[in-house]
């Protein structure tokens, strides 16, 4: 319960949930790592941008980051099946399997 006398729970959008099986330490510099690359070369498109480079370059570098996002939305899916769609349906949460489906919908 918070100081109002809420219980948090109820009061946490779907936004803030968080997983019940903790990343490791290496899981995490993993991810935080490609998705700083990932930051780089988006700052990387802004100074061709702000350079007035070739559009066929930045289209390329535009490419590369959204070939990146796709794979670290692959990971990320992939460590969801495995962990939080498992423990569910170990839980009997059987309902988790269309949310998982949506989800690889989402990723295309």
């Amino acid at each position: 319960m918070n100081q109002s006398g809420n219980n948090r729970e109820e009061n946490r959008c779907n936004c803030c949930r968080t997983k019940h099986t903790p990343r490791t330490i290496d899981q995490q510099k993993q991810l935080q790592n490609r998705l700083s690359r990932m930051a780089g070369q988006l700052n990387g498109i802004s100074r061709m941008l702000e350079e007035n480079r070739y559009c066929g370059d930045i289209l390329t570098q535009i490419a590369a980051v959204e070939s990146a996002l796709q794979s670290f939305g692959y990971v990320i899916l992939k460590e969801h099946m495995e962990t939080c769609v498992v423990e569910e349906i170990r839980n009997g949460n059987s309902q988790i399997i269309g949310e998982a489906v949506e989800l690889v919908k989402k990723l295309k």
